[in-house]
């Protein structure tokens, strides 16, 4: 197809979501731009985390994973249902009693001011490595499917990519992405669908779609045979939990479109739709994996890595025009549905927790958001030039192995903040911060190289415990109890 068409496709969507933006939130003031004034329609904010949480990483990767794991991936699925019901019943609770802007704003009430910036500092971390390897993602496929062609150097797609993101969120944030990402969700979702028909109907005329991928080779979901290796279901599941309790439930990003909900039982009802669609889609995922893999073989579609299946099979234009125009856009609409919220929360926490925004004269503190939110995104540019330079893994577990060592000491703080009464050194903390992935990392090694363990992402939860020793090891009992 013509790079000129696509580019023309593209601009044409981005004036859509730039209109949302204009009419959704003509209001920039801080509650609208970080809470979008607590009133978003709990359906839409369950719709568009839909996308969010798939984002392009699970759009290009997850088909990818059947060959090496078949469907094992929905172990970790499974896992995230569980992990929702906690974030239900256990940190929403919490976060609507506290009215919180920012989440890590209990962690300063109680642990300590060190506590509380070292948490939102973490934050920090994970959400620019996420957001930057979504966005990479994103660049390149861009880089090949249009502006290779038109001969624009990689430097100039990223800057492209960023600003178009930029200039539908500075203004109002968090209350225009709640729409944004509701007509994202839908381009991901259609452009799947579209691309499984099409597939369907070339190989399948004749066989039913669920039993092709029910006696398929790589369609085994549920594996307990060796607890040594990454797809054992325990390992998985409980992973998966985790995975979602820290990435969701201890995310800001994610955490602010909750808390722009109405009230707590919008935001739950929220996190239950979430966790049951989740299934769904991700399964959907997989199947077409099932029928990409099988289409590619059939006619002789090469690719590097797994998660360029997708993009190859859909770039040879043996699917047709439609797929190929919707793919574009749905690729384009997952890596933005989580991109453009993360940018937001990072300008919120940064904001809120580190400068302490909500304590400034009101023209004043708009002046340095818009400055915030325009830094993160020279951040995010670099750091993708970075990463340009050192990929050479599939990105989905580059991304869940980064979000492992830096949500680890989130998940051992809240853990200890939750369930324990027990005062902190609050000076201490940050020491207890960066030594728990240390270890974490040294015990994943160890374990694969003496004991031929492979880790699946359980590694979180070995960072989060470690944090938890460490910050117990600093710890005294309540005077309470010890009166």
């Amino acid at each position: 197809m013509d790079a000129s068409l696509l580019i023309g496709l593209i601009l044409g969507y981005f004036g859509i979501l730039i209109a949302i933006s204009f009419f959704a939130g003509r209001n920039d003031d801080h509650q609208t731009f970080f809470l979008g004034n607590r009133q978003s329609p709990w359906y839409a904010v369950a719709f568009g985390m839909v996308g969010a949480s798939l984002s392009g990483v699970t759009f290009l990767s997850v088909p990818g994973l059947v060959a090496a794991n078949s469907f094992a991936y929905m172990q970790v699925v499974l896992g995230y249902v569980a992990g929702y019901f906690v974030i239900m019943q256990v940190l929403l609770p919490l976060y609507y009693r506290l009215q919180l802007t920012s989440i890590y704003t209990y962690l300063e009430g109680r642990f300590g001011p060190n506590s509380y910036t070292t948490g939102s500092i973490f934050f920090l971390l994970s959400r620019v490595i996420g957001a930057a390897f979504r966005l990479y993602l994103i660049a390149i496929v861009l880089q090949s499917a249009i502006f290779d062609s038109l001969q624009i150097p990689f430097w100039l797609t990223v800057v492209i990519t960023i600003i178009l993101i930029w200039v539908y969120t500075f203004r109002s944030g968090i209350k225009t992405i709640i729409w944004t990402d509701t007509l994202q969700t839908a381009l991901m979702l259609a452009a799947v669908i579209i691309t499984v028909i099409t597939i369907s109907r070339q190989m399948l005329p004749d066989t039913d779609l669920l039993s092709y991928v029910y006696n398929s080779d790589y369609s085994k979901i549920f594996f307990f045979d060796d607890y040594k290796a990454g797809n054992y279901f325990f390992k998985n599941f409980l992973s998966g939990m985790f995975l979602t309790i820290v990435m969701t439930g201890l995310d800001q990003d994610m955490m602010q479109k909750n808390l722009s909900c109405r009230n707590l039982g919008d935001a739950q009802k929220n996190m239950l739709w979430l966790s049951v669609s989740l299934v769904l889609v991700n399964f959907v995922f997989l199947s077409l994996g099932v029928l990409l893999y099988d289409f590619a073989d059939l006619n002789q579609i090469t690719f590097d890595r797994p998660d360029q299946l997708y993009t190859s099979v859909a770039l040879s234009g043996q699917l047709g025009s439609a797929v190929l125009i919707l793919f574009i856009l749905g690729m384009v609409a997952a890596a933005y549905s989580s991109a453009d919220s993360a940018l937001t929360a990072l300008t919120t926490s940064f904001c809120v927790d580190i400068l302490k925004i909500e304590k400034m004269e009101a023209e004043r503190s708009k002046r340095v958001r818009k400055m915030v939110h325009l830094g993160f995104s020279a951040l995010l540019f670099v750091v993708i030039l970075i990463f340009r330079e050192l990929n050479d893994d599939s990105v989905i577990n580059e991304l869940f192995t980064a979000a492992g060592y830096t949500y680890g000491p989130l998940l051992g703080l809240y853990a200890f903040g939750l369930y324990t009464k027990r005062p902190v050194l609050d000076r201490a903390v940050p020491i207890a911060a960066i030594a728990s992935p240390l270890l974490a990392y040294f015990i994943r090694e160890y374990a694969l190289q003496v004991f031929a363990y492979k880790m699946s992402f359980e590694h979180l939860i070995i960072n989060g415990a470690l944090m938890f020793l460490f910050l117990w090891a600093i710890s005294r009992t309540p005077k309470t109890e010890a009166s």
